[in-house]
């Protein structure tokens, strides 16, 4: 298999102090990420809409508010980069390229889903995209990337695999495992860690030791890097460093995205641990949508024309996803045991 290597083309502007992405990218993928942030947005409320409306059932996990991260670790990754995801991974889904309607289907648990309506809202994947997976268990992505990474090292595809998961994660055996045998090994491997402030309602400051997530590096011998997740060139840019440094074979990385989720842990959670006001801080004044469209209009990239024809191109694709996904078939019980690992005699 040739070697992959990240999307590359003109840039918008070189030899400036522009931030790093719009040094880095052409115009074009700047405008798909701005697309991207708001289809995963637009994503998000759609499926809360449609569990109001009881056309889904169970729960989920939404990442409004975190779009900047996903998009921004993305951005640097090509086609046959490998992602693992979390409980929350709608958002990380659809940066990596994967089709809303076979999203809304899936999440529907119709046979038109990405895993035939097998997964649900959990467990999405698009092998075809690279994305292994999200996962319903806490820090459960970690071994796989790792196991990805390596896979990548022997066969000496080129891959770099990127695990996301959740400031809770960190706590569990499997991270520290994972950081350890990564490093040990110089895997092809990022590590993502998207810090929302709170482990279901638990605050960071109350579950973990450490004052930053990032600076557990340091014991795993790989850098830990700090940036702010509601700031996409911030992201991508870090992002960047880290996988050129797993390209080369110099190993892996741990980035921290300080970020914030607007709604709660899942759709059980009354968010009686959070005050109004701390929402409303990190919504009106560090919402990661609104940052990155002013810096387009600022630095020409965009108008405020093109822009709002971008949010209504998104609003006709989620409306369309969500009829795809209502008028596809439901699986039928006698084909229970199709797409399953093990099925009894």
């Amino acid at each position: 298999m040739a070697k992959s290597t990240a999307t590359r083309a003109a840039p918008v502007s070189e030899g400036t102090n522009l931030p790093f992405i719009y040094r880095q990218y052409p115009r074009e993928k700047l405008l798909d990420a701005v697309y991207k942030m708001h289809l995963i947005r637009k994503f998000e409320e759609g499926a809360e809409e449609s569990y109001m409306r009881g056309l889904i059932h169970g729960t989920m996990h939404l990442s409004i508010g975190q779009e900047a991260s996903a998009m921004g670790i993305c951005m640097p990754l090509s086609t046959e980069d490998q992602i693992t995801s979390t409980h929350r991974g709608h958002g990380h889904c659809i940066a990596k390229g994967a089709d809303v309607k076979r999203m809304f289907a899936e999440f529907f648990g119709k046979t038109t889903g990405y895993c035939a309506g097998r997964g649900g809202s959990m467990h999405i994947a698009d092998v075809t995209t690279g994305n292994l997976g999200a996962n319903g268990i806490v820090g459960g992505g970690l071994p796989i990337a790792v196991g990805a990474a390596l896979t990548a090292k022997r066969l000496k595809t080129g891959k770099v695999a990127v695990c996301f998961f959740g400031d809770g994660a960190n706590n569990e055996g499997a991270f520290h495992e994972a950081l350890n045998m990564a490093s040990v090994w110089k895997l092809p491997v990022v590590f993502v860690c998207e810090n929302n402030k709170y482990g279901m309602s638990t605050s960071t400051e109350r579950s973990t030791a450490v004052a930053n997530i990032a600076d557990r590096a340091v014991a795993y011998s790989m850098p830990g890097v700090i940036v702010d997740g509601n700031v996409l060139s911030d992201v991508a840019e870090a992002s960047h460093n880290a996988i050129e440094r797993a390209r080369r074979g110099d190993g892996p990385s741990l980035i921290e995205c300080k970020t914030y989720r607007y709604r709660g842990h899942s759709k059980s959670d009354r968010n009686r641990y959070r005050t109004k006001d701390e929402i409303d801080d990190w919504m009106n004044n560090r919402d990661p949508i609104a940052r990155y469209e002013a810096q387009l209009v600022e630095f020409g990239i965009a108008t405020a024309e093109e822009l709002a024809a971008i949010r209504t191109s998104v609003d006709e694709e989620i409306a369309a996803g969500i009829e795809f996904a209502k008028a596809s078939p439901a699986p039928d019980v006698a084909d229970l045991a199709d797409y399953v690992y093990t099925e009894q005699a």
